[in-house]
């Protein structure tokens, strides 16, 4: 019978924890030194029940740090942990937030987000997080993105134990390009500019980027150090109108960079007034083109006609018959050079020889 009613009350428990109402982001990992907002939501039905948050790896046993209807004598308990601790809770928006502040690797630990249900069979309705304070360094963008003669600037943030530690800016790979922060915690040369709060961050500015300048870089205070991307594109680059005075006719365009996306420029002038004349001369020097080869091809055929008929009067004159004496004509034989033509010229006796 006993273990019957441990084990109602076993899944008693479970079917609360399943159906929790309350949810929270997850686990968070916060550098030593700095403060960290946790917002809690919950169901509209809890909209006017107490809020807490609480520490300890059980929730039933947890020690509470700060409730939403008591706030103001929470906060009045002076030093510990309370003083650290505070809560608003915001029902517009059904969400309760809980800011820790100046952090140390002690607080590492569980904590709650709950709801007081009350009631014997009705437990709180709560989430859990672990919260990892670290002691080390993060970056606020771990890739940055600029255009080509931009400054790109990286926040590089440290815990409390980095405060008077000399801060460095190295190139990935190259430990020998360190520039670091001087006693006055600044550095600046024509590349890098770099300025230490001594608080919990140092900021690294980048003048004048190039694209040879792409690639991983790391932000490193003692011992630690963090990647960081960098970026550099080409800068964007369109056409706009510029006028000269050498020729009043011609408009010239330049290159001059306007942001990414921006609409064209209005009066835009893409080919010059006087690109008409130069398309006149053109279709002129193709016009005398075709005229000389037509000429060249009625040359050509009157040339091969007068030779075809030089041709034919040669020929004709090459089938000529001397005359004879009456009485040679027994004896003689009459040849015809010319076969094709089929007939004998007589020449005069002056031009034949016998």
């Amino acid at each position: 019978m006993a273990r019957i009613t441990f084990s109602c009350f076993f899944l008693l428990a479970e079917l609360s924890v399943t159906l929790a109402l309350v949810v929270t982001p997850g686990d968070l990992a916060v550098l030593e030194g700095r403060s960290v907002t946790i917002p809690c939501h919950y169901d509209p039905q809890y909209l006017n029940h107490n809020k807490y948050f609480c520490q300890g790896r059980m929730r039933d046993f947890c020690s509470t740090l700060a409730r939403s209807h008591d706030t103001a004598a929470t906060e009045s308990e002076g030093e510990g942990e309370a003083s650290k601790v505070s809560i608003f809770d915001d029902p517009t928006q059904l969400v309760f937030t809980v800011t820790m502040t100046e952090l140390t690797e002690k607080d590492s630990g569980y904590y709650w987000c709950g709801v007081e249900v009350g009631g014997m069979w009705h437990a709180d309705d709560a989430s859990s997080l672990y919260i990892d304070v670290v002691h080390g360094m993060s970056v606020l963008n771990s890739m940055v993105h600029g255009e080509e003669g931009d400054s790109i600037t990286v926040e590089c943030q440290y815990s409390a134990r980095h405060s008077e530690s000399d801060k460095k800016w190295c190139r990935s790979g190259d430990w020998g390009s360190c520039v670091k922060t001087d006693s006055n915690g600044t550095f600046r040369n024509a590349a890098v500019e770099i300025h230490d709060n001594r608080r919990e961050a140092f900021t690294v500015t980048l003048l004048n980027v190039q694209r040879r300048d792409t690639g991983w870089y790391w932000c490193a205070s003692g011992e630690q150090q963090v990647a960081v991307r960098v970026m550099v594109s080409p800068r964007a680059t369109t056409l706009t109108p510029t006028t000269t005075t050498a020729d009043p006719t011609t408009v010239v365009t330049t290159e001059t960079s306007l942001p990414p996306g921006s609409p064209p420029v209005s009066g835009l002038v893409i080919q010059s007034s006087g690109n008409w004349l130069q398309s006149l001369m053109i279709g002129l020097y193709l016009l005398l083109v075709i005229v000389v080869i037509v000429v060249a091809f009625k040359f050509w055929k009157h040339y091969r006609r007068t030779k075809a008929a030089k041709q034919h009067e040669e020929m004709e004159s090459s089938l000529a018959v001397c005359p004879v004496r009456e009485d040679d004509w027994k004896n003689t034989t009459i040849v015809f050079l010319n076969t094709s033509t089929q007939q004998l010229q007589v020449m005069g006796k002056d031009k034949c020889t016998f």
